[in-house]
């Protein structure tokens, strides 16, 4: 076993930049869009509610290594569009993206759902319009109750990033494996497997702490 740990580090800590960037991209565009497919799976219109919920039953239905896929040769096999590789990092933004958004918009619901009507007739008769009174009143509290669910998310998708290597992102775990075939050593992936872990322990208590900071009433 020849172990070149000063290619290792280099390696995967280019990797573990490109599953941090995953992740972040991923969140920063899921968590709003979510909310915004919440509402139209609550709509009153019935054509909107049956397009969001085909959608998030396709989203949450499927693999998300199928659906990288297809977001990434979909392209070229339906409209003939040459593919170039810096399509790779988009693609996988567009399905990471695509797919929270469908949970998260399934965990904003059940939060908004949760709410008893007795707020929005008060919010009413406090004068509040209905968008007042979702941001200002309803919301707040939806996020409190929401925490948990988000957290265990946001922890699947720190382990989800690895899914990238499908369409050859070399995130954290496409590089542990080039270098564990090469060096004919698990140490790479022992490697990978210890950063996944600590990113989740900071998550994780991240998130405890700000579930904390919002139970304030307790």
């Amino acid at each position: 076993m020849n172990i070149n740990f000063e290619l290792l580090i280099s390696k995967l800590g280019s990797g573990m930049l490109t599953s941090f960037w995953i992740f972040g991209v991923t969140l920063l565009f899921s968590l709003p869009l979510g909310l915004v497919i919440a509402f139209g799976r609550m709509a009153r219109n019935s054509v909107i509610r049956t397009i969001t919920k085909i959608y998030i039953s396709i989203m949450r239905g499927t693999p998300l290594m199928l659906q990288l896929m297809l977001v990434y040769f979909g392209p070229f096999y339906i409209f003939q569009i040459n593919i170039s590789s810096s399509y790779r990092y988009m693609a996988v933004c567009i399905a990471f993206v695509l797919n929270y958004a469908a949970y998260f918009a399934e965990i904003y619901r059940s939060g908004i759902e949760s709410m008893p009507v007795g707020q929005y007739e008060a919010a009413k008769l406090l004068g509040y319009n209905r968008a007042q009174t979702f941001f200002f009143i309803i919301l707040p509290q939806v996020i409190k109750r929401i925490l948990p669910s988000v957290t265990n998310e946001v922890i699947t998708l720190v382990k989800d990033t690895s899914l990238a290597f499908v369409i050859a992102v070399a995130e954290m775990f496409t590089n542990a494996k080039a270098l564990a075939a090469s060096m004919s050593s698990v140490i790479p992936y022992v490697s990978a497997g210890v950063f996944y872990y600590v990113f989740n322990f900071l998550v994780a208590y991240i998130m405890e702490k700000l579930e904390k900071k919002l139970s304030y009433y307790r």
